[in-house]
């Protein structure tokens, strides 16, 4: 009864519904007339408005299947359709591909990938940072979300994963894998710097080299499946993989289709054959060899073979395999296209031979090593072996062609294993495999014309992969249930255990097969009738064809397939010519033996299945413990495949699978081209539907209780809400829905059967109509009675007013009648009056005239009838002439007339006349003498004309030669004619010279009297014009007035526009220097982290040096500690490091560090490079400085040439006096055997003394030398300021300039003077003698009498004891803080463990109570927090008092002990003073000291000091209770100090500490946002005091007289302000990427997904794959948390002393990153994008707008950061129909580019049935309309970009002698001065 009556709710008049059709698969049709229980037919009308009556099945009376809603079509889930059924599935995945441009859709556990035909841009590095991370329903189906789920799974569960793509030839299933490793590889990256992820990537060019192909299909095929194991370690980093191929298809290589190519690498070798290390392969054009021009396609459209080769190699090369064994595989590859090329031609039916000298088989042989003799013979014959005796058979032709392919394919399957072989060498590593994730590309379902055996196994293959996906997703649905606590009812799905036991069982087909292949006779035939005989009767699954007797069909999974059994047992069998095989062996080709020497090892993971004929040919894997001598124990192709299949199911059952199916839209390669029939038969092939059927058999829309309740809260009613939503949820879906089969209530879901959803939505729909209409109602009778009372009270007021003004207007009109009547009469008399004189003066002249014209009328006609007589006269002679002529010429035509009708009647008569008998007969008797006659005259005719002819040729001999008689004379004649010519000429021209001249002279005459006048005219002109040009002088004044005035004008445009450009520039330079400036400050970054690696590394290897016995120390002077804080030490150390860096890499991967030292070397390079660049880029701003640099130069150069020739002129005294030292030990060594030289001696004694006073002085010169040049070194330092400022802060960028210094020398001498500058006292001489005796040791061959001279070797043995017992203590105290570290660590570790406990204990607590009670409980669970921290806090501020009170007391008491003190000491008797006079005590006030505002401290206490102020200090306590930025303040007075006593040392150490000493904290603590924040203030408030007193003007101008006096005196620190601005923009970006973190999980959650407007946007259903933060109780984060964490920020900086400029900035950054973030989120999420989720963001830039207005900082930039996002938001609400609306939408979205426009356009989604959606023609429009921006085709916008930061100068107005140190600082060593 229900079903009844919900089938007639559902099936009524408009309702909509899917029927069959031929041509679409499914068309939509609509119900015209209510359907009733019992009816046979439905009446229908199709969308195209045609109908149609549509007839039920009569036996199972089935409905159609209904459409589901609108809204509820494009989703990302195909299980969140609410009617889950074929045309539905189709439907969706036809609107998303065609309308939305949306390839990737989930269907449950599925992604369903459809290929565009076409690049997208949606696989850049941007996409992959989007999806790291992400849970899978959070983003838009992509392959990257299924590659982070297969990740995150595996790092969660611990368990291997596996991603299984499958599909159609040119569905892309190679693009997709090559995905998914793509993103393995970006988001894991190596545990090591081998790139091995970069391998990984480097395998797809050559796999798909040497297995990919064109096809009809698809232009890159992968002919092969594979399945690629990619390893992590236990940190999940990529560290190796490897790869299992199967079935390659071998056929491939010698036969192709039409429009089909061979094997890619081919070509290659083909279009690269022009290459000179090509040249011996002996290659031409594809087109010239048999194996690459069958198929007659040799090109690719938009492919360069000879380019894909190089990348191919480059490939190689990555992988390890060098340049020979390339070339080997190149020789191979070519000798197999020759192979192809060898003509067998027949000799006889039963034999055939090969032509001697083929060019092809010399070129084959000479590539691979083997006698030319040998293989022409084994290519037309083969061994028989029988038991006794071995025959020699030749073949025909056709079998010695078949032969030498099936050798040809042999040896590519033989290749294609070695190259997967050493493939997978190279991706194998030494490390622990800790878990795997396997990617498998691998066939679909495959059906064509005509199957066979290759078929056959991707078939057998397909229905395993579908066994293991159905029972997959059959568990899956299981554990949901199970999971949420339902009852279980067993799910009906189809099974193909069935069809997999016909295949492999016992007595199955492949059993069968093996079996018939043994026979000795066995034959296709025979084996297709055992198959009919086993299992037609016995299996359903397995049919005969009708008509044939060689085939069988199967019915599979995905639909029935027919097999040809033509050849199936000679593909099974797998035969090759031994011989062959064995002339091979006996190659001189290393590489070809390699292959055959050992088959079982050569062979790859995979073998081949061969094959003579059909389309495909299989590679299978081998069984290894097969024994290749015994042939009766070969494994067939068949049962090889098996158990390779089973392997790989066993695999994949071990991993946790991920599918994706790969569908074929067209078979045109369309691009977005969608053939429903195609997708239909795939979409059943690849079990899609299956899906679709198993989770719509169950109960497949899913919704969480407060979803569901968000939803339907509409169909509620006020007292059905309850503070239980899940009995509330319980109580209205029994009202609504009475069949309580139709859903099941679990643990936190509610469980509807497919139809539900769609039920529901109808109810909501029609009660949201319901109430639409009632507002609509209830609204338009407000307007309208609104609109009446307006409309009345505006008439009323109208008619009042105009009534007034009629009655005014009726007065006003009476007055002025009555004037007017008066006025009217006076002037009516006027003029009549007038008008009557008028008219009487007309009428005389009128009279007058008429008189005249009357008389003049009459005169006139008398002349004209006077003159008419005349004519007339005339006029009727000419007309009487005129008639007698006409009548004369028409009596002739009369006569004519006549005349020729009697003529026409005697032509009649003679007519008739000539056509009787005896006419004729006369005739003819006549024209018979007339014939003879005429004959008789031809003769004669022709006589004459001979004779006559004869005659002309006699006359026109003679007339030729008269003719040329003739011309001779005609040509004299001429010559005399021309003389005659001539001279009448001569005479004519004479003749008109004489006129010419008379006719000159007159002119002349003329000439004269005219220039006469025209002198007199000219006179009077020249007057004329004289006033002219005064009248145009004054006008040419005015003009000129006019002009200055235009150019004043013009000159002030210019300048306005001269103004407006060198803004326009200056905004360029600022622009530029912008990007300079971030340029710099990411090389900085990028400088950052090359430190901390370097760090690493050197820890890395200290930590390797203390683990080995007998390892080396660095030589230092200094503590471990002043090591870590100074630059100096690590260049100290550079030496011994050096040896100690060997000792470890004895113990490490030698490659490794060779690569990781080329890769550091490289970006040290590079970084030096862009730093030049950088530098001379603001060369323009350092030119005023460089002029002042290059006097100072000058001077200083003098000095260091004098000081120079000074220290050349003691090392020449020094080598003097080691020369007399010399000499007087030989001269003792000499004397020793006379005994003169004996001690005690009177000359022993002498010597000895000389000897001593030389070693004095040698060591006096000794120290002068080494002051010298120390003294040298640093003046060389002052010199080159950036080369200082680098060996300060970068150790690597100090030893790239110490590789500079080429001459032994120089190196010296640097290294010398470094060590002087840190030398201890103790060792002041040691350093040049220990370098000088290292590299004495370093010799070849070491002069020990010269190394010991002066005790050399027991001084340095006593340093390096020293050096090592220092060292040890160094170690054994950081052991000890160490160790007090850990433990203080672990017991923070220990109290936030408790917390956390305590804390998940409330949550879950909190969880369980109702919404209301749970917010109750949390707040007073804060309340209690907050308590108890104010108690704590209470408690140390009692403690701090009482601490305060006693300190006073102490100080009171000794105040007045100093009082008494001083009084006894100014109350003492001066000897003049009475011994008993009373002495009263006089409190006399001290005078305070007049302090300078600088710190004293010693060199000891450097350490001390950086350690209290910097590495152990609070910033906390700082900032709460000290003045902001103290620790800058106390440096920087230390730093005037230095200053003050002009100690360049202290100076240095001092600022290298401090800077290296932040750098350790932040990279300590990094992550603490207020750490970080402490530092930025204080190292920008050192860098503004360091500009402060500097005493550069641009800086002084700022400051007071008193603060002008505390100016640095003696250094100029300009470079270490550049230093410290640089470790400033370190900690900036450092503070950008803390506060990045922490902003990072709160911005998707606050920003979209939570409802700042609750009950604005509806929740709708999301399928399998549940968003985790979607809804309210799940989001952990909303718009106020993200807003109190900006408020936390702002107030932490501002308590730290911030400059404000710099909060601005570090503002602006934080809502690029929200905008940012936020926007990229909108652009991969369909389920954003909707109307009412525009709104939600537009509130929420709101309330960070308003949140500006608040902290004063609208001005910093930060609102123009989101106007991409409000712009986003815009687009969402805005209407999207007509043109107008596309302009609109073009000149809005300015900030947004094309790419983002369309991508919101096309995921638009209506979240209620009111809204609409975009139609593909609007964005079409939109795209036509903004094809001409030049813009970036980058869809996302980038995370990570950090605008560059600038520290403008803010000096500070506080008297650093008035700065107070307080105690709890531990600075007493400190002393003011």
């Amino acid at each position: 009864m229900n079903m009844n009556r919900e089938l007639e709710y559902m099936f009524v008049q408009c309702a909509r519904v899917w029927i069959p059709d031929a041509e679409e698969v499914w068309k939509s049709a609509e119900l015209t007339k209510d359907f009733k229980n019992g009816d046979a037919s439905l009446q229908l009308m199709l969308e195209d408005g045609t109908s149609i009556e549509h007839k039920l099945d009569p036996k199972t009376k089935n409905l159609p299947y209904l459409r589901n809603p609108d809204i509820l079509v494009g989703e990302n889930d195909l299980t969140a359709l609410s009617y889950l059924h074929e045309p539905a599935v189709l439907h969706n995945l036809k609107v998303r591909f065609i309308d939305s441009k949306l390839i990737y859709t989930y269907c449950g556990i599925v992604l369903v990938a459809i290929n565009p035909y076409e690049t997208l841009g949606i696989y850049g590095t941007d996409i992959i940072n989007a999806y790291s991370g992400q849970n899978m329903g959070d983003m838009d189906p992509h392959i990257f979300a299924v590659a982070e789920e297969a990740y995150k799974q595996m790092a969660r569960d611990e368990r291997n994963q596996s991603i299984i793509v499958s599909g159609e030839s040119g569905a892309g299933k190679t693009v997709s894998a090559k995905y998914a490793m793509r993103y393995f590889a970006t988001v894991s990256g190596s545990t090591s710097e081998a790139n091995v992820e970069q391998k990984v990537l480097a395998s797809n060019p050559i796999m798909e080299a040497i297995g990919n192909a064109k096809t009809t299909r698809n232009d890159n095929s992968s002919r092969f499946g594979k399945y690629i194991e990619i390893g992590f370690d236990t940190r999940y980093r990529i560290i190796g993989a490897n790869m299992r191929t199967y079935l390659l298809e071998k056929s491939r290589v010698v036969f192709q289709a039409d429009e089909e190519r061979n094997y890619h690498i081919f070509y290659q070798l083909c279009a690269s054959s022009h290459l000179p290390e090509f040249k011996t392969l002996k290659l031409s054009s594809a087109n010239d060899f048999l194996y690459t021009r069958q198929g007659r396609s040799p090109v690719i459209q938009g492919v360069d073979d000879t380019k894909e080769l190089s990348t191919t190699r480059n490939a190689f090369t990555l992988l390890g395999i060098n340049e020979s064994y390339q070339m080997g595989l190149f020789q191979v590859l070519a000798a197999i296209l020759h192979l192809g090329n060898v003509e067998i031609k027949d000799r006889d039916s039963d034999s055939s031979l090969i032509p001697p000298n083929n060019r092809h088989l010399t070129a084959f042989c000479e590539l691979v090593g083997v006698t030319y003799q040998d293989m022409s013979q084994w290519l037309c014959h083969r061994k028989l072996k029988t038991a006794t005796e071995t025959y020699v058979k030749t073949l025909p032709r056709l079998q010695a062609t078949n032969a030498r392919d099936a050798l040809a394919k042999h040896i590519y399957a033989k290749l294609f294993n070695w190259i997967v072989e050493h493939v997978n060498k190279a991706l194998i590593t030494n490390i622990k495999q800790h878990s795997f994730i396997g990617v498998l590309d691998i066939y679909g379902f495959e059906t064509f014309e005509i199957n066979s055996f290759e078929q056959f196994c991707i078939n057998y293959a397909n229905e395993k992969l579908q066994q293991q996906f159905n029972m997959h997703v059959f568990k899956l649905e299981q554990e949901e249930y199970m999971k949420e606590q339902i009852p279980w009812t067993l799910i009906d799905f189809y099974d193909n255990q069935p069809c997999i036991n016909l295949i492999e069982a016992k007595m199955g087909i492949l059993d069968l097969l093996d079996e018939e292949c043994k026979m000795p006779k066995g034959s296709d035939d025979s084996w297709a009738q055992k198959l009919y005989n086993t299992h037609l009767k016995t299996c359903s699954l397995f049919e005969k064809p009708r008509m044939s007797n060689r085939a069988f069909i199967i019915q599979h999974f995905a639909d029935k397939v027919e097999y040809q059994c033509e050849g199936f047992l000679e593909k099974n069998k797998d035969t090759v010519n031994e011989d062959q095989i064995n002339v091979l062996k006996a190659s001189k080709f290393d590489l070809l033996v390699e292959l055959f020497q050992d088959e079982e090892k050569a062979t790859s993971p995979t073998g081949q299945v061969p094959g003579t004929g059909g389309r495909t040919r299989l590679s299978i894997k081998p069984d290894k413990g097969r024994d290749k001598s015994s042939k009766e124990h070969k494994k067939t192709v068949g049962c090889q495949f098996r158990n390779s299949l089973q392997m790989l199911m066993d695999t994949l059952n071990a991993t946790t699978p991920h599918y994706v199916r790969c569908i074929k839209p067209n078979d045109f390669k369309l691009a977005f081209s969608f053939d429903p029939k195609r997708a239909v038969q795939q979409l059943r092939a690849c079990g899609v539907l299956e899906t679709i059927r198993i989770s719509a058999a169950g109960f497949p829309s899913r919704w969480t209780y407060q979803e569901f309740f968000s939803r339907y809260r509409v169909l509620m009613k006020q007292k059905d809400v309850l503070s239980d939503k899940k009995l509330t949820c319980r109580n209205v879906l029994e009202k609504l829905v009475e069949d309580q089969d139709k859903y099941q209530f679990g643990k936190t879901k509610i469980f509807f059967r497919a139809g539900q959803v769609a039920y529901l939505e109808k109810l909501r729909a029609d009660k949201l109509r319901v109430a639409c209409i009632r507002i609509q109602k209830t609204i338009r009778c407000w307007l309208a009675r609104k609109k009446y009372l307006r409309k009345r009270s505006a008439a009323i007021t109208i008619q009042r007013f105009t009534r007034g003004y009629q009655a005014r207007c009726l007065a006003k009109f009476m007055r002025r009648t009555q004037a007017a009547t008066i006025i009217q009469k006076y002037q009516r008399m006027y003029v009549e009056r007038k008008r009557y004189r008028q008219k009487q003066a007309a009428a005389l002249v009128m009279q007058t005239i008429l008189r005249a014209y009357m008389a003049r009328q009459k005169y006139q006609g008398l002349v004209r009838e006077h003159n008419a007589v005349i004519i007339q006269k005339r006029v009727r002679g000419w007309l009487a002439r005129c008639w007698y002529k006409r009548c004369l010429v028409s009596l002739v035509y009369l006569q004519c007339c006549f005349r020729r009708m009697k003529a026409r009647r005697e032509l009649k008569k003679l007519k008739i006349e000539a056509r009787s008998v005896e006419h004729f007969k006369k005739l003819n008797k006549g024209m018979e003498n007339k014939i003879m006659q005429l004959q008789r005259r031809i003769d004669e005719q022709s006589k004459d004309n001979r004779s006559i002819n004869e005659k002309l040729v006699s006359l026109e001999t003679s007339s030729t030669a008269e003719r040329e008689r003739m011309r001779g004379e005609l040509s004299r004649l001429r010559g005399v004619e021309e003389d005659a010519k001539n001279k009448g000429n001569q005479v004519t021209s004479l003749l008109e010279q004489l006129e010419k001249l008379r006719k000159e002279l007159s002119s002349t005459q003329k000439e004269k009297k005219t220039i006469e006048d025209w002198a007199q005219t000219y006179r009077d002109e020249m007057e004329k014009m004289v006033s002219e040009l005064k009248d145009q002088n004054c006008s040419l004044k005015k003009e000129k007035d006019d002009l200055n005035r235009l150019i004043q004008e013009q000159s002030q445009q210019m300048t306005e526009k001269m103004a407006r450009a060198i803004v326009e520039k200056t905004q360029q330079l600022e622009t530029d220097l912008n990007e300079e400036r971030s340029r710099y400050q990411n090389l900085l970054t990028e400088h950052l982290r090359l430190e901390e690696k370097y760090d690493d590394l050197k820890e890395t290897m200290v930590s390797s040096n203390v683990s080995k016995p007998g390892h080396r120390r660095t030589d230092s002077t200094h503590s471990s500690n002043e090591s870590e804080y100074t630059y100096n030490s690590e260049y100290a150390e550079l030496e011994e490091g050096s040896r100690a860096a060997e000792d470890v890499t004895r113990g490490m991967d030698t490659s490794l560090t060779l690569k990781l030292q080329k890769r550091l070397t490289e970006l040290e390079q590079e970084k030096q490079s862009l730093r030049n660049e950088l530098e001379n880029r603001e060369d323009q701003f350092q030119r005023a400085r460089a002029r002042d640099d290059v006097e100072f130069k000058k001077a200083r150069g003098a000095e260091l040439e004098y000081e120079s020739l000074k220290r050349q002129e003691l090392e020449s005294e020094n080598k003097k006096l080691k020369h007399d030292l010399v000499e007087i030990r030989r001269s003792l060594l000499g004397n020793a055997a006379t005994g003169a030289g004996a001690p005690g001696s009177p000359a022993y004694k002498v010597v000895l003394e000389q000897l001593n006073a030389s070693c004095e002085e040698l060591e006096v010169r000794k120290e002068e030398v080494l002051i010298l040049r120390s003294q040298l070194v640093s003046q060389k330092e002052a010199m080159h300021h950036k080369d200082e400022k680098e060996t300060m802060t970068e150790p690597s960028a100090y030893v790239e300039d110490v590789s500079k210094l080429k001459d032994a020398g120089e190196l010296k001498q640097a290294y010398i003077g470094l060590k002087d500058t840190n030398r201890s006292p103790r060792f002041i001489r040691k350093p040049l003698e220990v370098s000088d005796l290292l590299s004495r040791l370093r010799s070849a061959a070491p002069d020990f009498h010269k190394l010991n001279e002066d005790g050399e070797l027991w001084l340095v043995n006593q340093g390096l004891k020293e050096t090592i017992r220092l060292l040890e203590h160094q170690l054994q105290t950081q052991r000890r803080g160490y160790d007090s570290e850990v433990e203080s660590l672990r017991g923070e570790l220990q109290n936030v463990k408790e917390e956390n406990n305590r804390q998940q204990q409330l949550l879950a607590q909190n969880l369980q109570l109702p919404p209301e009670a749970r917010i109750e409980a949390s707040l007073q669970h804060e309340i209690t927090r907050l308590t108890n921290e104010n108690l704590d806090l209470m408690e140390q501020l009692e403690k701090q008092d009482r601490t305060i009170r006693k300190l006073k007391k102490q100080l009171k008491v000794y105040s007045k002990r100093i009082g008494e003190m001083g009084a006894q000491t100014e109350g003492q008797t001066s000897p003049g003073q009475m011994v008993d006079e009373p002495i009263h005590p006089v409190n006399i006030p001290r005078r305070e000291k007049d302090f300078q505002g600088m710190l004293e401290y010693k060199k000891e206490d450097e350490l001390k000091l950086v350690k209290n102020l910097i590495l152990e200090l609070k910033p906390r306590g700082v900032a709460v209770n000290l003045i902001p930025g103290l620790p800058a303040y106390i440096l920087f007075m230390c730093l005037r100090h230095a200053d003050y006593v002009n100690d360049d040392q202290k100076v240095r150490t001092l600022l290298t500490s401090t800077i290296n000493s932040i750098k350790k904290i932040l990279k300590k603590r990094g992550d603490d946002f207020e750490t970080v924040s402490f530092w930025l203030s204080n190292t920008c408030r050192f860098l503004h005091c360091l500009k402060q007193y500097s005493g550069d003007e641009a800086f002084i101008k700022h400051n007071t007289q008193r603060q002008n006096e505390h100016i640095l005196s003696n250094f100029d620190l300009a470079e270490y302000r550049q230093v410290i601005s640089d470790l400033a923009i370190q900690i900036y970006q450092q503070l950008i990427k803390c506060m990045e973190n922490i902003l990072q999980p709160m911005i998707v959650s606050g920003m979209l997904e939570h409802e700042t407007i609750q009950g604005v946007s509806g929740v709708k259903p999301t399928g399998l794959r549940k968003r985790t933060s979607s809804i309210v109780d799940e989001g952990t984060y909303t718009l106020d948390s993200i807003l109190r964490q900006l408020s936390a920020f702002h107030s932490t900086m501002c308590q730290h002393g911030t400059d404000p400029e710099l909060i601005k900035q570090v503002v602006k950054q934080q809502f690029y990153i929200i905008g940012a973030v936020t926007l990229n989120n909108l652009l991969l999420r369909k389920d954003m994008c909707s109307w009412s989720k525009g709104m939600q963001i537009r509130y929420n830039v709101s309330q960070l707008e308003e949140w500006l207005r608040d902290k004063g900082l609208m001005t910093c930039g930060a609102k123009e950061t989101l106007e991409p996002l409000i712009q986003a938001a815009q687009l969402l609400q805005v209407k999207k129909k007509t043109d107008e609306d596309a302009e609109a939408i073009c000149s809005m979205c300015l900030a947004l580019t094309t790419a983002q426009i369309v991508k919101v356009l096309n995921l638009y989604t209506p979240v209620n049935e009111f809204e609409e959606r975009v139609s593909v023609a609007f964005i079409r429009t939109i795209q036509t309309r903004l094809r001409d921006r030049c813009e970036s085709p980058q869809l996302l916008m980038d995370t990570k970009m950090i605008y560059p930061v600038t520290f403008p100068f803010n000096p500070s107005s506080l008297a650093l002698e008035t700065i107070q140190i307080p105690s709890s600082l531990n600075l007493s060593f400190l002393t003011r001065v």
